[in-house]
Order: C-alpha cells, then structure tokens, then sequence
C-alpha cells in the first residue's frame, strides 16, 4: 500500500517533533523505507525518529526538501564548473548553502544517513567549490586542518605527486 497524503511527524536527536507532508518527507530514502514498513498501521500521524539528525539541522533538511518540491534544482556538473555555487545551481539553492561550515557539514552527514541525494550532491558540491582552485595550504587553512607532515616529509610528497600539479 503507497501512503502518498496526509503528514508523518518527523523527530529529531533531541525530542523536537517536525510534522511534514508525507510527499516532502519521502524525499528522504530512509523516511520512504520507514513509511511502506509502517503502511500496514492504521496511525494517524506516523512519528519517525532520526536520532541522527539535530532539530536545528532538521529544520534545514526540511526546508530543503519543501523547496525542491516546487522547485527541482538543476543537476550539478561535475566536474564543478565554477568555484561560486551561485553559477553552478539556482540562487536559492546557493544561498541554502551559504551557510557556517559546522552547519554545512551536519547538514552533509543529515543528507547521507536520511538518504536524501539532491542534498547530498548540493552540500559536497558546496566542499568542493570551497577546495576548487587552492593550494592545499589554502584549504588547510579554509578547514582548519592541521599540517601534521615535518618539511621533508612535504617535500617528499610533492616530489612524488608533482605529476599532478602539472598543467
């Protein structure tokens, strides 16, 4: 039986109840599996639990797939034409992502553990134009990532791997 009206609450890590149409909320793969497991029961408002995914994060998730609704975002090529997201998806979409890299990146795993693949590829999409074109002490810096190698074990590297740096 396809459940396709009505709306399915969904709940986040800390409690939070979001109550979404059942159409946006099955843009999720794994909200999807749940609703057909749970089609035998004749509940009224089905509650799923993701005690994966934060309240404020899940807002977002929403958000993301109210809009996409209306609106499909146009596919992203790959490679990434540009490093502004803005040139690569519709300006709603870029300004979804424009956004503090803690959140961008909960919002990454948020995508990934409730299958949503739209998210996904607009989230990574957003990492990689963010990697585009730097020097990997650029993006160091851009991530905060620390550079654990001594300065012979850098150079040791690039002398291995200047192959790629080549034009």
């Amino acid at each position: 039986m396809e459940v396709d009206s009505g709306t399915v609450n969904l709940v986040s890590k800390e409690g939070d109840t979001f109550p979404v149409d059942i159409e946006v909320a099955r843009m999720s793969e794994l909200v999807k599996g749940m609703l057909e497991d749970d089609a035998d029961d004749d509940e009224e408002a089905t509650e799923i639990p993701l005690p994966n995914v934060k309240s404020t994060v899940l807002k977002k998730v929403i958000e993301f797939c109210k809009h996409h609704r209306s609106e499909p975002m146009t596919e992203i090529e790959k490679p990434l034409k540009s490093a502004a997201m803005a040139e690569v998806v519709q300006k709603w979409y870029a300004d979804f992502v424009n956004v503090e890299q803690v959140l961008l990146f909960e919002l990454i795993l948020a995508a990934n553990y409730m299958d949503i693949k739209p998210l996904l590829d607009l989230t990574c999409a957003t990492v990689a134009s963010m990697i585009k074109g730097k020097t990997p002490e650029e993006i160091r810096k851009t991530f905060n990532i620390a550079n654990d190698f001594s300065p012979e074990e850098e150079a040791q590297v690039r002398e291995e791997n200047k192959w790629c740096e080549e034009p």
